[in-house]
């Protein structure tokens, strides 16, 4: 199954890959009844692609060590007390739309990458934080006991228990989070970050629909790709998991 849904994401992918090319985004617009218009060249889409994925991956490694760290210390007895207000925080970081939160890092940041980034690691923490909570609760009590019977210490059931049964659900949390970080990514554009947002912008800006429906596309694709991509990793993983 997850195998289907790799390929299923990764025929979208192609497509909308398709779609963004210059020559058919131009014949695409035509057939819709669209006026001539200047596309912009695959290679710089093709750049800024590279650009859009490198600010999404460095936000999600981020969001992930923060989100992971922050689910094991509130699943132990030292920090369950503090797992509302975790809970709390991170919905409330998500809630905050990306836009505003790089519009109010202008100051700090100045433009660029930085807010974005910034935006990006507050909208991903939540699933990954959420993930880890869920994947760690729902480790068997047996399986910490035998350890700890074992004469494992906390950091080892930690390490060789909770987190390799805990593993599935985190990996599903943090395909969401690059996805969300994927497609978010583009309102970077607003602050003078190289991302697949910028022929948006500029075709806003200049009333060029092709550029804009260049953007979308583009960004599209590149999150099916990287959903196709993880999915398939996920699925060479099973596959080669040993099977009790």
């Amino acid at each position: 199954m997850t195998g289907l849904r790799a390929g299923l994401a990764a025929v979208a992918a192609v497509a909308l890959a398709l779609v963004a090319e210059a020559g058919l985004a131009t014949a695409l617009l035509r057939a819709l009844g669209g006026g001539a218009k200047t596309a912009m060249a695959t290679d710089r889409l093709l750049d800024l692609a590279w650009r859009h994925a490198a600010l999404s991956l460095g936000a999600v490694a981020v969001a992930a060590s923060l989100g992971v760290t922050l689910g094991l210390f509130v699943t132990r007895s030292m920090g369950a007390a503090l797992r509302p207000l975790v809970d709390m925080l991170a919905a409330g970081l998500q809630a905050a739309p990306p836009v505003v939160v790089v519009a109010l890092a202008f100051p700090a940041l100045g433009f660029g990458a930085a807010p974005t980034a910034l935006a990006l690691v507050f909208y991903c923490l939540m699933p990954v934080l959420r993930g880890t909570v869920a994947g760690v609760a729902a480790t068997p009590a047996e399986a910490k006991e035998a350890a700890y019977a074992m004469g494992f210490t906390r950091l080892q059931v930690i390490w060789r228990v909770e987190l390799p049964l805990a593993a599935p659900v985190i990996a599903d949390a943090l395909r969401t989070a690059l996805v969300l970080a994927i497609a978010t990514a583009a309102v970077g554009a607003l602050a003078g970050a190289a991302t697949l947002g910028t022929p948006i912008i500029v075709g806003i800006q200049n009333q060029n629909e092709l550029q804009i429906l260049q953007g979308a596309a583009a960004t599209a694709a590149l999150a099916f790709l990287v959903d196709a991509l993880w999915l398939l990793a996920v699925a060479l993983y099973e596959a080669r998991r040993p099977r009790e």
